[in-house]
């Protein structure tokens, strides 16, 4: 579960910024909105969490400079440890300042996964790691189970490892290359205790960038395994009126694949053969029925894009509910009507329904969804582009609500700030002269 994600100099992001997942002390949906995390004792103390929260902002405001940011510190975390020598660690500056191209980048993740509290994090340029920490929470009380950083002046890291963290320390410390993080060389070389970490990373952080498209490929394989009937009730809670799917699965070689075939749905197989790239061809046919009680078969192109974004998020939606992922989205409301994506947040607040301390974190510009009857005000979190073009994050439980009030309109009419500064155009300027 994500308690809190820092980041620093990060494309827009010129200062730091700090989100949370962590519920204020309103009462508002405490009930429901608000959990525990199930796999801390109860003997220890642990945050109170927040279900679900929605980010609003402008156009080129940093919603997706977030979506990004904790995209890329996955990226390094998971797959640092195997990039060759020299290869460039991908970080992007604000570069709308000397002063800011010239500092590394900084992420940080504050989490917890199986019953523990992490808090992990690094700076780093393109060209080298500057600094890394890892601090470890096992009862309650912070363990620094490493820290490393490059000495400019010997060209040399300096790394710290605490009492508490086991293994080939002097292995892992050598292994480790500039452009890699010493935790996911560590787990490389087959660290136990650094396991957890990297897995929370690689298996329960799940991200959705650049408009919420999703391969339906994921749920057509849960669909074909044991989650059948889950995925049918998913698609029928949200009105689609599909009784069923039809799937033929094969494998092709793609020099053999006619151009109509192509419309169907591809996924890389990841094998090769003579003939090169292998993938895996699916046939979808979506089973619906008239009101005489025939069955009528379409193909999946067919259906309209909304429908095919539905029947691409069941799987991930209730694979996250089911596990207990983080789950974040950029642009969830895509081809989606405001009904269906308050049902789909609807669906993560409810406890009856998600009851592993499953998170969804999504963007959105929908604002009809901007409600006391969905949100707590701490699940609000807004975006704004300041004169330097660096952007801000901040909640919408810093401003005084009365309880009942109507959020959508108090955001539209400016109370909040996170709206674009729209102006008319010069009438005595001509389109032609554009």
């Amino acid at each position: 579960m994500l308690i809190e994600f820092t980041f620093e100099n990060f494309r827009a992001a010129r200062d730091e910024q700090r989100f949370s997942m962590v519920a204020g002390s309103g009462k508002e949906h405490r009930a429901t909105h608000v959990f525990r995390s199930p796999d801390v004792p109860k003997n220890i103390q642990a945050p109170e969490l927040l279900r679900s929260t929605a980010l609003y902002g402008p156009n080129a405001s940093g919603k997706t400079n977030f979506v990004q940011a904790l995209h890329v510190f996955r990226k390094i975390v998971t797959e640092s440890a195997s990039w060759a020598p020299g290869r460039e660690i991908p970080v992007t500056p604000f570069l709308f300042s000397d002063e800011s191209a010239s500092r590394p980048t900084t992420f940080e993740a504050i989490f917890i996964f199986e019953g523990t509290r992490f808090q992990y994090g690094f700076s780093a340029s393109s060209k080298r790691v500057q600094e890394e920490w890892l601090f470890a929470f096992p009862v309650g009380k912070a363990q620094r189970w490493f820290a490393r950083e490059f000495n400019s002046n010997s060209g040399e890291y300096e790394v710290y490892f605490g009492p508490n963290l086991l293994g080939e320390k002097d292995t892992w410390r050598k292994a480790t290359r500039s452009n890699a993080l010493l935790l996911s060389t560590a787990v490389q070389l087959n660290s136990e205790q650094l396991l957890p970490v990297y897995q929370w990373f690689e298996d329960k952080l799940r991200i959705v960038r650049r408009g919420g498209t999703l391969h339906p490929a994921y749920t057509l394989e849960q669909f074909m395994g044991n989650a059948r009937r889950s995925i049918l009730e998913f698609l029928q809670k949200a009105d689609l009126s599909i009784e069923d799917l039809e799937i033929e699965r094969e494998q092709a070689a793609v020099k053999d694949l006619s151009e109509e075939l192509f419309e169907e749905i591809l996924l890389p197989d990841g094998t090769e053969d003579d003939g090169g790239h292998r993938v895996r061809l699916y046939k979808v046919k979506s089973i619906h029925r008239t009101a005489q009680g025939k069955k009528v078969a379409l193909n999946l192109k067919d259906e309209s894009d909304g429908t095919q974004k539905m029947l691409s998020l069941a799987g991930p939606w209730l694979d996250t509910l089911a596990s207990g992922y983080t789950l974040v989205v950029d642009e969830l409301h895509q081809n989606l009507h405001p009904k269906l994506l308050e049902h789909l947040v609807r669906m993560f607040n409810d406890p009856n329904l998600n009851r592993h301390g499953a998170q969804l974190v999504f963007t959105t510009h929908n604002t009809s969804i901007l409600s006391q009857d969905v949100f707590r005000r701490d699940q609000i979190w807004l975006f704004e582009r300041n004169k330097t073009q660096a952007s801000t994050l901040y909640p919408l439980s810093d401003f005084r609500v009365r309880k009942g009030s109507n959020l959508e309109l108090a955001y539209l009419s400016g109370r909040f700030g996170g709206l674009p500064f729209v102006r008319q155009m010069n009438p005595k300027v001509s389109v032609e002269d554009g």
